[in-house]
């Protein structure tokens, strides 16, 4: 199984119903793509490692494995749904920070 960890830094001018929109949006990709196991998101995560300082919002995928989750970074839907989010991040697309783990 694959862990597609998301760190996200959204703007101060973005509400939390902004946010949990993008998040349901998100949600739905699990029905969307075959062979995710599992979608969750927590909000106001605090990150103290230098390289994600800062990242408050936070989401992941758990994957079948590493072939689920190409299909998932290469498909439309998900790809519409990231540039919506990253619309709302603090410095663009410098406003995340992802890592895939191996479970």
């Amino acid at each position: 199984m694959i862990r597609h960890l998301v760190h996200l830094r959204f703007a101060d001018t973005v509400s939390e119903g902004e946010k949990q929109a993008l998040y349901d949006d998100l949600a739905a990709l699990s029905g969307h793509i075959d062979g995710i196991l599992d979608f969750q998101h927590r909000k106001n995560i605090s990150v103290e490692t230098p390289l994600v300082r800062g990242f408050n919002d936070m989401f992941w995928f758990d994957f079948r494995d590493i072939s689920v989750r190409d299909a998932y970074l290469v498909d439309p839907t998900h790809q519409e749904i990231g540039g919506r989010i990253v619309a709302k991040l603090e410095g663009g697309a410098d406003g995340v920070f992802v890592c895939d783990i191996e479970m």
